[in-house]
C-alpha cells in the first residue's frame, strides 16, 4: 500500500483538492480542524511510543539488572560499603544493578525520542497545530501517481510519498 501525503495550508484549499481527487476516482481523506484529528486517522505519537517501548524494556531490564549487581557482588565479594555489611552490600550492588537496567531501558528502549521527538508523524501533527490541512491518499503506486499530479496544481506546501514496508 502506497501513501500519499499533501499539507495545504487552508481548509479551502484543502476542500478544492479534495473535490478534485473525487472527480477522478479519487478518495482522499482530510485531516485537520473539522475533519478527521491525527489520532483519529492513526499518526502515532512518538513521545508515546517512546514512553511504551521504555516500559516494556524497562519490565525485564530492570530485574535483570538486579540480579547482575547482586550477583557480582556476591562473586566478587567487594566491601564497597562498610556501612551496609555483607548482606547490604549485595542489596546495594542489586539497586546499583536495577538503576543500570533503568537507564538502559531509556537509552536503548527509544527514550531518546521523548526528548528529540522525530519521524514524520511529528512533522504532520505540528502541521494540523499549526492549523494547516493534510490530504491522505492510499492506494496503489499508479493512484497515488495520480493524484500527485492533482494535488500539485493546488501548490502543497509540501507532498510527500510513502510506500509501506512489509
Amino acid at each position: 500500500m502506497n501513501y500519499l501525503i499533501a499539507v495545504l495550508s487552508d481548509r479551502i484549499q484543502a476542500e478544492a483538492a479534495d473535490l478534485a481527487l473525487e472527480r477522478e476516482g479519487i478518495n482522499g481523506t482530510i485531516l485537520g480542524r473539522g475533519y478527521k484529528s491525527a489520532d483519529e486517522f492513526g499518526l502515532i505519537d512518538p513521545k508515546e511510543k517512546a514512553k511504551t517501548q521504555v516500559k516494556l524494556m524497562a519490565i525485564w531490564l530492570v530485574p535483570f539488572g538486579f540480579f547482575a549487581g547482586f550477583t557480582f557482588s556476591l562473586i566478587t565479594g567487594l566491601d564497597t560499603f562498610a556501612w551496609a555489611g555483607e548482606i547490604g552490600n549485595h542489596v546495594v550492588g542489586g539497586i546499583l544493578g536495577a538503576g543500570s537496567g533503568a537507564m538502559g531501558s531509556v537509552f536503548v528502549g527509544g527514550g531518546v525520542g521523548l526528548f528529540e521527538g522525530g519521524g514524520d508523524d511529528l512533522l504532520y501533527r505540528n502541521r494540523l497545530d499549526a492549523g494547516k490541512y493534510l490530504i491522505v491518499v492510499q492506494g496503489s503506486e499508479m493512484l497515488t501517481r495520480q493524484a500527485t499530479r492533482i494535488l500539485r496544481q493546488f501548490n502543497p506546501e509540501n507532498i510527500q510519498g510513502y510506500a509501506e514496508s512489509n
